[in-house]
């Protein structure tokens, strides 16, 4: 008999931890899920998201922003999952985490284009820009060899759930659904988009919350501590990102 993800006992390995890893799994697909909601508006393809930055850029700069750092902070999750899968199919565990995160990285690529075309706009107005993307769109750089792991290692990742008894038919489906979020450079939102992150939210964050609970709670003063550090490190970061 298969054992809910969501009740199950879920195992915490050194990295990513339960805390770092169920807190991943929670957050991230819920961010990306928000994001892509933002843009739903505007047409899927870049002549127009230039255009919308221009018109609005405030709320495109958020979307794409949280669709980013929902990509990123999904990779301790991802690593959770794979250990998971591990403990009876380590292949599928380690081809399947692997190639999933690596995916990941494709999409953090991707997000720092997509950053560049905005900053085109703010320097030299949409239809500039528009014409820059148009003339570049499609050159090769070596993480184009990625974009067969942003597809394919969410169905890899759901077939060794599934294998392993971590997921169930429903939400092994709805991992799978990752693979159908559009790829590349200043993509807009199609139905795809949003099936492929409320899939992801189906499937992960029940993990995630099991995740979280699945050890003693600490007290109090300890997460607090660490919520403060977290903050102070934080905003050291970011400081010290906009110095460079």
């Amino acid at each position: 008999m298969t054992i809910s993800a969501a009740t199950a006992p879920v195992s915490s390995p050194v990295l990513p931890g339960r805390w770092v890893g169920g807190a991943s799994l929670v957050i991230g697909p819920l961010l990306l899920l928000a994001g892509v909601l933002l843009r739903l508006r505007f047409d899927f393809f870049f002549p127009s998201q230039l255009g919308a930055y221009e018109r609005h850029p405030d709320l495109m700069s958020t979307s794409y922003g949280l669709v980013a750092v929902g990509w990123v902070l999904l990779w301790p999750g991802v690593v959770l999952l794979a250990t998971r899968i591990g403990v009876r199919f380590r292949e599928l565990a380690v081809w399947g985490g692997a190639l999933t995160v690596l995916g990941l990285f494709a999409r953090a690529f991707h997000a720092g284009v997509d950053h560049l075309g905005f900053q085109l706009v703010t320097v030299q107005g949409a239809a500039s820009a528009t014409r820059t993307v148009s003339e570049t769109y499609g050159a090769f750089h070596v993480f184009s060899a990625l974009n067969a792991a942003v597809m394919g290692g969410w169905v890899l990742l759901a077939v060794g759930a599934y294998r392993s008894g971590v997921f169930g038919p429903l939400r092994t489906g709805a991992l799978a659904l990752g693979s159908v979020m559009p790829l590349g450079v200043l993509k807009g939102t199609t139905a795809w988009s949003i099936v492929a992150a409320v899939g992801l939210c189906v499937a992960l964050v029940p993990l995630g919350v099991a995740a979280l609970r699945s050890g003693p709670a600490p007290r109090a003063a300890t997460i607090a501590g660490r919520l403060l550090l977290v903050g102070t490190v934080g905003v050291a970061m970011l400081l010290f990102g906009r110095a460079g």
